[in-house]
């Protein structure tokens, strides 16, 4: 009876958990990634890098209610794989912002997918990661909606200490379509 009951419990905490609003705009946090998408290359214009930036926020606002978010992301997580979610697993949110991203019209600045812990299914973690056009996947910033559950984390590659990054070319579109060849 006990176990039934606590059972029952465990249900209803996973899908009654804290449903996510998304994260108001704050023009601060919009600056500071500019700069940073800026300080990759002298060639970057304050406009291209401030317009990506409010993009990025923006994107991930949307994304944060296609997805239903929950917070903590492992309760999230524990939704989805359970089939009471139906996205925003890490690897989600990368995808979505990727492909998004690559529709854009940013000339100045290149996007790829990144990846710690590939193949460990309890670490593996997936992010969007942009350089400046030619530049290598080591100097550029990560994008990490998912691990704030939302609100947007944004690091240089290098200073990420919570994880070693490796760039996924097997997973990126370019390769994708040569692959349907």
């Amino acid at each position: 009876m006990y176990r039934h009951l606590l059972k029952f419990f465990f249900i209803l905490f996973l899908l009654t958990g804290c449903t996510v609003k998304p994260v108001p705009l704050k023009d601060t946090e919009v600056k500071r990634l500019s700069i940073m998408l800026q300080q990759m290359d002298r060639s970057i214009e304050a406009k291209m890098a401030d317009r990506l930036s409010k993009d990025l926020f923006i994107q991930t606002a949307q994304l944060t209610r296609k997805f239903d978010l929950t917070s903590p992301p492992w309760l999230h997580n524990t939704l989805v794989n359970t089939g009471f979610r139906q996205k925003g697993l890490c690897y989600d949110w990368s995808d979505a912002l990727y492909i998004y991203m690559i529709k854009q019209a940013y000339p100045d600045f290149s996007f790829h997918l990144g990846g710690a812990n590939i193949g460990r299914y309890w670490s593996e973690h997936n992010v969007l990661v942009i350089t400046a056009k030619g530049k290598p996947f080591d100097t550029g910033i990560v994008i990490d909606p998912w691990r704030n559950s939302g609100k947007l984390y944004f690091s240089k590659v290098k200073d990420d200490v919570q994880y070693k990054w490796k760039e996924r070319k097997d997973r990126c579109i370019s390769k994708r379509k040569k692959d349907d060849r």
